[in-house]
């Protein structure tokens, strides 16, 4: 039997402190970060982003982190990439008998991992993509029907996004073998971070109102002053969306404050469901309500991973 590798994990939405808890899970367990952040991979993109490095040091030390500040402002980055490099890491970690401990929020990129699809290593068809896109959803239903059913029997037929990725591929797979990578066996302990909707709400608004007076504006003004294209910024979201519109006029500061937080509550809505549709997919998470005090909250994933861990 193949060896299985520890991996503990902390998932939740924006600001519900998931990198203070694994900072302080990192410490005492002797372990590293690894960040499942699509935009925490950015050069010069700390306020907007959270990446928060000032807590990566805990009680005089400083906590190793990976996969933050690995790419230059303006790049794209893609789950696959993630993967790659996520594998990378862990398996030199594991080599070590250091815990990965992987934290963030894009749970498209973790869910990656749990599954190891070989296939989002196939690459995006925009051309494809341009075509679908006119298309009803029935229609896609129907060309998917049209490619043979080893190449589409993993077709989620569920969303008209999805629909296109399965076509595409499909396609993909008519023209090209794609070489399954032989990957460690992952044994995840999985943390959620949780709490009262109209509690998480204030948090969010809280932070964004303390990003704004760190200079987040002045960041993404920078960026731009760099020559990152705005449109490459807006593709990034959220902050950089509203604040790229803000110093182009077509927000003023009382709308750009309204709309990204707005905005923002909205994006952590959306992280929920992705994270309920991990459990459907099969992945346990232990959920844990980030409302009670800190210490409170420490203790109690810090007992559960132990009793996990010695099952």
């Amino acid at each position: 039997m193949d060896q299985e590798y520890p991996l503990l994990v902390v998932l939740g939405p924006t600001a519900s402190g998931k990198t203070k808890l694994a900072v302080r899970l990192a410490e005492a367990l002797q372990g590293e970060l690894i960040s499942a952040d699509s935009r925490q991979v950015f050069k010069d993109m700390d306020i907007g982003t959270g990446k928060d490095l000032k807590e990566y040091e805990l009680n005089g030390q400083q906590i190793p982190y990976h996969l933050i500040n690995i790419r230059e402002a303006g790049g794209k980055y893609n789950v696959n990439e993630f993967k790659e490099d996520f594998y990378r890491v862990f398996e030199d970690l594991s080599s070590r008998e250091v815990l990965p401990i992987l934290c963030g929020g894009t749970g498209m990129y973790m869910h990656s991992v749990f599954q190891d699809h070989e296939y989002t290593a196939i690459p995006v068809n925009e051309p494809l993509r341009v075509a679908l896109r006119l298309k009803e959803i029935e229609g896609l239903r129907i060309i998917l029907k049209s490619y043979p059913l080893e190449l589409t029997q993993h077709a989620d037929l569920s969303s008209f996004k999805r629909l296109i990725r399965a076509i595409e591929i499909a396609e993909y797979l008519s023209h090209h073998e794609l070489i399954a990578v032989k990957r460690p066996l992952i044994k995840p302990f999985v943390v959620g971070l949780t709490s009262d909707v109209r509690l998480r709400r204030k948090k969010i608004l809280r932070r964004m109102e303390a990003r704004l007076e760190e200079g987040m504006i002045e960041e993404v003004k920078g960026l731009l002053e760099k020559g990152v294209d705005p449109e490459v910024l807006t593709f990034y979201g959220l902050e950089y969306k509203f604040i790229v519109a803000y110093l182009s006029g077509t927000l003023d500061y009382g709308e750009l404050k309204l709309q990204l937080g707005i905005a923002i509550c909205q994006f952590a809505k959306r992280q929920m469901t992705f994270f309920r549709k991990m459990e459907k997919d099969g992945v346990a998470i232990h959920w844990f309500d980030t409302d009670q005090d800190s210490d409170q909250l420490f203790k109690q994933v810090m007992e559960a991973y132990i009793r996990w861990k010695t099952s």
